[in-house]
């Protein structure tokens, strides 16, 4: 998880939102834990009509300003990993 370029921090939890691993910023982060946990029940629960009783998601990425979550389950652990988004520099004299 730390050779990930960009990367500001990780966690990898249990289903149950337990932390297993941490680094970073979400070092040891119970908080961030708990609202991906949730969020991960919610997006279960949305529509089952709509998506079906066994389609689940694959990824959920959340985008801020400056950084960025990404957020995947596999073997029964889920993984989030908070990155920084780069500008390109003409975006940077676009803002300024």
């Amino acid at each position: 998880m730390e050779k990930i370029p960009d990367q500001l921090g990780y966690l990898i939890l249990t289903e149950d939102g337990a932390v297993l691993e941490s680094g970073g910023d979400l070092e040891n982060d119970e908080r961030v834990a708990t609202i991906i946990t949730d969020l991960i029940s919610l997006s279960n629960s949305i529509d089952p009509v709509a998506f079906g009783p066994e389609e689940k998601f694959k990824k959920i990425s959340i985008t801020y300003d400056d950084h960025w979550f990404s957020i995947c389950i596999s073997n029964k652990k889920i993984y989030v990993v908070k990155r920084s988004i780069q500008t390109s520099s003409s975006e940077i004299a676009v803002n300024v």
